[in-house]
């Protein structure tokens, strides 16, 4: 009766743990699948916090205190930096500048996009990554910047903007970067 019992409590624990793993908050969709003309992709992006895995547009166009401006699938505003070269294929914020600027990555040849009407590439970051450029220029996440909406990096030491759906630096909209 013994073994009985506890082999039944046994099968109930691991009954309970494996239920707990099911699923995380960062797998479910949220959203209303892509229309059939947009293809949908998986990508990976770093953002302030982690990487994580998306489906659908891997960057779109959302409303801000800014106006419209260029996000990630999450909504986390995406800016550029001045001291980066166009078309130049690499990027100039280097070592502690990626501490507060994660760059913006993907797994994809061709990232997928939403509303985004400039030309989108991508190009290869010193640890053998895809960072996302829009018109040839890189795009980075701000580390404060902690929900989507958020536009704290906006005009921070002059250099950082936030990017219009064309994929034009937004320099006279109003931020708390200063």
């Amino acid at each position: 009766m013994r073994k009985r019992l506890s082999f039944g409590f046994g099968v109930l624990i691991l009954t309970a743990a494996l239920a707990g793993c099911g699923g995380s908050p960062g797998t479910t969709a949220t959203s209303a699948p892509p229309p059939a003309a947009t293809t949908s992709a998986a990508a990976t992006s770093a953002s302030p916090t982690a990487d994580s895995t998306t489906t659908g547009a891997e960057m779109k166009v959302s409303s801000s205190s800014a106006g419209q401006i260029v996000t990630d699938s999450k909504g986390m505003s995406l800016y550029f930096f001045t001291k980066d070269v166009k078309d130049s294929g690499t990027s100039a914020c280097v070592d502690a500048c990626l501490e507060a600027w994660p760059v913006f990555t993907t797994t994809s040849d061709m990232p997928t996009v939403e509303g985004v009407t400039g030309t989108v590439g991508t190009i290869a970051t010193p640890d053998g990554k895809k960072q996302v450029t829009l018109n040839g220029m890189p795009l980075y996440y701000y580390a404060k910047d902690k929900a989507p909406g958020d536009v704290t990096g906006q005009g921070v030491g002059g250099v950082w903007y936030l990017v219009s759906p064309t994929g034009e630096m937004i320099k006279g909209a109003a931020g708390s970067g200063y």
